[in-house]
């Protein structure tokens, strides 16, 4: 499953991040980067767990 982000909902509070730190890093400026595109068995647990607490909905997951 591919990890979507809207940037334009995306705070940066780092929720995400500590969450699911294998796949999401907050830069020094404050920007959410994405550490990997795809969410395999080995994280889609954390993932939907930063979607789940991420409070602005700037997080996804789509098929394919």
């Amino acid at each position: 499953m591919k990890i979507c982000i809207d940037r334009t909902n995306c705070t940066g509070l780092g929720i995400c991040e500590s969450l699911a730190p294998d796949v999401f890093e907050i830069d020094n400026a404050g920007q959410l980067l994405l550490l990997r595109e795809d969410a395999d068995d080995s994280v889609i647990d954390d993932v939907r767990a930063a979607i789940e607490g991420c409070p602005t909905e700037a997080l996804t997951l789509v098929e394919g």
